[in-house]
């Protein structure tokens, strides 16, 4: 046990939670994603399959958000769902998505939308991908469309998830679509990625001239081992600054971040002697502090940020309510520096489906039965709706 100070976060605070399509709705099989899924390029075992029937269930999906005392939602809208076909409008897909946001304001919540979480059409898949240049424009038609037809229930669009970590594991992990591992492609597709999401900023912006407007990054607290600054530096001018750089003039950025990485001379050092999160990296939420001062630092305080995506894997939920206590602790300490930080996501809402991993790492607040569905609050899923009940954390033993 330790003493927890008091924390009060401001007045229209966003807490929030998060989900992505592909991980919780079930049945994505016009994408990238399902085809690798069952290729055997994949080292999971098992198929997104259905999920946890979010395409059904996202109503009592947004009444646990509710029951939760949470304000924001951030869920992502399906690209291969709405345009199955190239120019091929899906009406239905648009209207089921008019129907979660208008669900969430039903409910007090505030949705954020994020148009691309990883997923991408089979037709586009097969026709380069992010590889293709043509892809900016398609994704800007695509974001166009998708927010004009929301406008009037979303007013905070994401139009990109991760895209450095979309690129660095598909082009040189080869652990997610295309499964490549090649250092040209993969800086092909970044240049695409950005170009990307300038493009579609402009759509959006013409098609809801009110939308605040940003892009989520993966990002780490890069770390220096003796003789390792060199690559601290080339990491975050590959994963981050590169990205940072295409969000100039941005409503905001949603800022993704879980651990540090230790750099030596070599690169990332393993982790010794330290607690590990399920996904096998260190358990260091003090990395999100870190990161949005550096942020702040980079663009000179002229990107205003949200937590996006913050949370760990683990089965011990004492372990997941000390993580949070601590990131919070350190965005709090952030906004007492007058450091612009709007709001904080858990990730995630539902134990899903973790991409090459599976369903066997759970960073839910809620635990999902594989069979039934059934959804079942954790102990800090009630913890973390009581912080934002009282819009902080109450001081005491932890």
């Amino acid at each position: 046990m330790r003493a927890v100070p008091s924390m009060t976060f401001p007045s229209g605070f966003l807490w929030g939670t998060a989900t992505s399509a592909h991980q919780t709705e079930g049945g994505n099989f016009n994408t990238d994603w399902w085809d690798f899924e069952h290729s055997g390029a994949t080292r999971s075992k098992e198929s997104s399959g259905d999920a946890c029937d979010s395409l059904h269930r996202w109503p009592e999906d947004l009444d646990l958000v509710k029951d939760f005392n949470l304000n924001t939602y951030r869920f992502s809208v399906e690209w291969a769902r709405i345009e199955p076909a190239p120019g091929e409008w899906s009406n239905a897909a648009l209207d089921h998505y008019r129907a979660v946001a208008v669900g969430c304001r039903e409910r007090g919540i505030t949705p954020l939308v994020t148009l691309h979480h990883f997923t991408t059409p089979r037709w586009m898949a097969e026709d380069g991908g992010w590889e293709n240049p043509q892809i900016a424009e398609r994704f800007a038609s695509y974001a166009e469309k998708t927010t004009a037809a929301l406008s009037g229930y979303v007013d905070t669009f994401a139009t990109i998830n991760e895209p450095n970590a979309m690129a660095a594991v598909g082009w040189i992990d080869g652990r997610f679509p295309p499964g490549k591992q090649d250092g040209a492609a993969c800086w092909t597709a970044m240049e695409n990625q950005r170009a990307a999401h300038r493009r579609a900023v402009e759509a959006i912006r013409g098609a809801v001239p009110d939308a605040k407007v940003g892009l989520t990054l993966s990002m780490a607290d890069f770390q220096a081992a003796p003789g390792g600054e060199q690559m601290v530096d080339a990491a975050r001018a590959f994963m981050e600054n590169a990205y940072l750089d295409a969000c100039e003039g941005d409503d905001f950025l949603g800022v993704q971040v879980y651990t540090r990485t230790v750099m030596g001379p070599g690169g990332p050092l393993e982790t010794h002697d330290a607690p590990l999160t399920q996904m096998g990296y260190e358990v260091w939420p003090e990395a999100l502090e870190a990161v949005i001062r550096r942020v702040h630092d980079y663009t000179a305080g002229r990107l205003p940020m949200i937590v996006t995506e913050n949370g760990i894997g683990t089965d011990d939920d004492d372990i997941r309510i000390d993580y949070v206590t601590r990131a919070l602790r350190g965005v709090h300490a952030c906004l007492d520096d007058g450091i612009d930080v709007r709001g904080y996501c858990y990730w995630s809402l539902l134990d899903n489906f973790e991409w090459d991993d599976g369903f066997g790492k759970t960073f839910g607040l809620v635990a999902v039965d594989r069979e039934t569905f059934t959804r079942t609050p954790k102990p800090s899923a009630r913890w973390y709706a009581d912080v934002a009940r009282v819009g902080g954390i109450r001081g005491g033993e932890s």
